[in-house]
């Protein structure tokens, strides 16, 4: 089956490859930072572009049904102000302000009924703590307050929007390019509260809260800039950044959480499409790997092998019904440009092969129904040297998968229904280079 791929799950999967080549052409232009010289302390500005996932669990008070989820995707642009202090010589302190704009997006196309769910915009204000890897490169983990504007549109003359609020963690790597300028690349998960008035904003004046109750959570990453103001009037620093030659074979694991959105189209119903059936969860990974190192670049091939907890989840009297993204293996290529002397900024892609497994926790015709599906995988991350060996990476992939035809499964016409599937997911790893 060939695999169908659209401008815009392109544009998703290919919006971290584009803003890495972008960043790394930026600082090839410009004169490398001396590692003794950066001042991480102080005022700084930013812009980032992102992409991501979210899911809407929907449940009730009064009916013993809710399912996990409904999913959406997209990209957003974000605008960030914060400042950081070094509290030590490793470690800092800091606080951030952003707004984002964006169209992670959820649609229904069904018998010339259109409607979506739309996250329109919104902001974050947090707290972050970072330890300096390298002079030149900090990783941290942040959290804090959120919130998002929503806004449901139809073409039935219907809509509203509201909003919801609620908190975000996350974790990052970010590295100076030149005397004022850093990249970073980080990935959050925010949760947000209860929606239980849903139905009385919808205009059902009367209705009980928690009627229907509506749970979010978002799954994002971002690659941004960020100018800092007396980054230049830095101190000499009390440790060195390792040597490290990036030609070798390594090996390496990492844990990362992400997403996964299901198409569902029924052609028989007008063409209907729903975008989608939404499911989240945590991934374990391992790799081998080789990389060359050919001065200012790196180039190399990689396979990996992972088991994911990404479920969809409906929840019924009795039981569950649960369609399972367990495990899989990527064959993927990857070439970075060099940063500063020991991190790398890269793109990746190539081939992916995923398990699916549909699933019941009570006696239900026809299940369970396992498959695979091949597909892609595209993305981008840092990677950073913290010895002569060992280095440490965050990394995003978008990945879709063949569309998959039921009939094969169910005692079903050909084409009645069919899922195409798409995944967001990060991962924070090491990696072990053989010398």
């Amino acid at each position: 089956m060939l695999l169908r791929v659209s401008a815009k799950s392109f544009l998703l999967g290919a919006v971290s490859a584009v803003a890495l080549m972008s960043a790394a052409h930026a600082a090839d232009m410009v004169q490398p930072v001396e590692a003794s010289g950066f001042n991480w302390s102080g005022l700084y500005v930013g812009f980032g572009v992102g992409a991501g996932a979210n899911v809407h669990k929907l449940g009730s008070d009064f009916v013993p049904i809710s399912l996990n989820g409904i999913g959406g995707e997209g990209v957003y642009g974000e605008l960030t102000v914060g400042y950081d202090y070094m509290v030590s010589p490793r470690f800092l302190l800091g606080g951030l302000l952003d707004a984002h704009v964006g169209n992670i997006e959820t649609k229904l196309d069904a018998a010339g009924f259109n409607a979506s769910i739309q996250e329109t915009y919104g902001f974050d204000a947090g707290l972050r703590l970072g330890y300096l890897l390298t002079p030149n490169t900090l990783g941290y983990v942040l959290g804090g307050y959120s919130w998002q504007k929503y806004k449901l549109d139809t073409n039935a003359g219907f809509g509203f929007d509201w909003d919801q609020s609620g908190y975000f963690v996350g974790a990052g790597l970010e590295t100076a390019i030149n005397n004022n300028w850093t990249i970073k690349t980080e990935y959050r998960y925010t949760r947000f509260g209860t929606k239980g008035d849903l139905l009385n904003e919808a205009g059902l004046v009367g209705a009980p809260d928690g009627l229907l109750n509506l749970d979010t959570s978002r799954h994002t990453f971002q690659i941004a800039a960020a100018y800092r103001f007396g980054a230049q009037n830095g101190a000499p620093a009390s440790f060195a950044a390792p040597a490290y030659n990036w030609t070798g074979f390594y090996a390496g694991g990492a844990l990362g959480a992400g997403a996964s959105v299901h198409q569902i189209e029924i052609p028989p119903l007008g063409g209907a499409k729903f975008n989608g059936l939404g499911g989240e969860g945590v991934l374990g990974e391992l790799s081998v790997g080789y990389d060359h190192d050919f001065g200012n670049w790196v180039a190399g091939l990689m396979v990996d092998a992972r088991y994911s907890g990404m479920t969809t989840e409906l929840n019924i009297p009795g039981g569950s019904i649960n369609l399972d993204t367990d495990y899989g293996f990527d064959v993927l290529g990857r070439v970075g440009m060099k940063m500063n002397e020991s991190t790398l900024a890269y793109v990746l892609g190539g081939y992916s092969w995923q398990h699916f497994d549909l699933n019941a926790s009570q006696p239900v015709p026809f299940l369970p129904a396992k498959w695979g599906s091949s597909g892609f995988s595209v993305g981008g991350g840092l990677e950073t040297a913290v010895s002569s060996n060992v280095t440490l990476g965050i990394e995003y992939r978008y990945s879709q998968f063949a569309k998959k035809d039921f009939s094969d499964e169910f005692p079903i016409p050909s084409d009645l229904v069919t899922d195409t599937s798409s995944f967001h997911t990060v991962r924070i790893g090491a990696k072990y280079k053989f010398n």
